[in-house]
């Protein structure tokens, strides 16, 4: 092993350079070239050397646009003995704006690799290691690669930054977030005043009608296979049947990468089947977006599956369907979002009480409506299988 890396969640990095430097202080010199550090130590014998870069959104964006969906996609797909716990890895994941990458010339000893712990514990976060391992800020493992649980009791970390974005603030936002916490109030709902905003309509991306729709599509036929794999199906005959349903609708090109990869897998993840399965209910915000659902309820009951089949069945193909779309305006569905999003604090900040969820939500289906409420705002321009559940 010759790479160590650390990833945070920090406002800022102004810190990071006197965290490395005291780190190494004793029998290392330091040299720094803008945000790269190299470090040799000062022994006659058993020299070592190695590189520090530390990179952020602001001064790196492309390595975090390509590499956080990546490693997203990556943990998503291990299979952790503790479903919480991968919630909990997701959700640290999705807030991850720092990393320190340390590369050696030679393998990493056991005491090198104390030494670069006690910089993960000074800088905070979580570390990881080649094999997929990872650390919490103590040192400790999380999850191993295999999706065993390790010994640390984590729980993830975000800054200011994350959570509340570049602290955008409006008339707009501030109305819609006190008309919500309104309806909480009036339906006994916890809240936290604290939780920020969601930006205004002018801030975001909306998707257009035409997304919406191919995205339901798509999702609903990927749903189908997910549900005949879930139930030990025939993979073969199913797959051959769907991706003639996605040809025929001509959708095949809406997939988004994990949804092609299950479809195309040998061996369809049976637990991949069952998250895909869930997300009847983020179908379910795109078709009432679309007109085909009178209303949100309270997301305390799964959605009506025969009716959001025939939704799409009832057409022969896609331009049939979209024609019969209806777009909701842009406000009714932010609205919801930012329902959605303060729902889904209430879900989280119960289940840590240990308490059960207000009024008889299932923070599962909170969760999966908040993917479709959210992609469709285009809140952080982050895509379908990689929408971040940070509250």
């Amino acid at each position: 092993m010759n790479h160590f890396t650390i990833f945070a969640s920090k406002n800022d990095i102004e810190d990071v350079e006197l965290k490395i430097s005291d780190a190494f202080a004793k029998g290392f010199a330091i040299v720094k070239s803008e945000n790269e550090y190299s470090i040799k130590s000062k022994a006659l014998f058993k020299k070592h050397k190695f590189t520090i870069r530390v990179m952020s959104e602001d001064t790196n964006p492309d390595y975090f646009t390509k590499n956080i969906p990546g490693m997203m996609g990556y943990y998503d797909n291990i299979p952790f003995e503790d479903d919480n716990l991968k919630e909990l890895v997701l959700t640290q994941i999705s807030v991850l704006n720092t990393v320190i990458a340390i590369e050696s010339e030679k393998e990493i000893t056991e005491e090198q690799l104390l030494l670069f712990s006690r910089v993960l514990s000074t800088i905070g976060g979580i570390g990881f290691l080649p094999n997929g391992t990872l650390l919490d800020d103590e040192g400790v493992v999380i999850v191993y690669p295999d999706g065993q649980s390790g010994p640390s009791d984590f729980r993830p970390h975000a800054c200011t930054r994350k959570i509340m974005g570049q602290a955008v603030s409006s008339e707009e936002g501030e109305q819609r977030k006190n008309k919500t916490i309104a309806f909480l109030k009036e339906n006994a709902i916890p809240y936290a005043a604290s939780l920020p905003q969601l930006p205004p309509i002018e801030a975001c991306q909306f998707k257009t009608q035409e997304d919406i729709a191919r995205r339901a599509v798509a999702l609903l036929i990927v749903i189908q296979f997910a549900c005949d794999v879930a139930q030990g199906g025939n993979v073969e005959e199913s797959r051959d049947f769907f991706i003639n349903m996605l040809r025929k609708y001509e959708v095949e090109d809406d997939l988004t990468n994990n949804e092609r990869d299950f479809l195309q897998a040998f061996e369809p993840d049976a637990q991949e089947a069952i998250n895909i399965s869930w997300q009847y209910e983020a179908y379910w915000t795109l078709i009432w977006a679309l007109g085909f659902v009178e209303k949100l309820d309270v997301p305390d009951e799964v959605c009506d599956c025969e009716h959001a089949i025939q939704v799409v069945s009832n057409y022969e193909t896609f331009e049939q369907f979209y024609q019969e779309t209806t777009m909701r305006n842009q406000e009714e569905i932010l609205d919801e979002a930012d329902k959605i999003y303060r729902y889904h604090w209430a879900c989280v900040d119960s289940r840590i009480q240990e308490q059960t969820a207000p009024a008889g939500m299932n923070e599962s289906i909170v969760m999966e409506r908040r993917r479709g409420l959210f992609w469709m705002i285009g809140h952080r321009d982050e895509a379908w299988d990689t929408i971040s559940m940070d509250t």
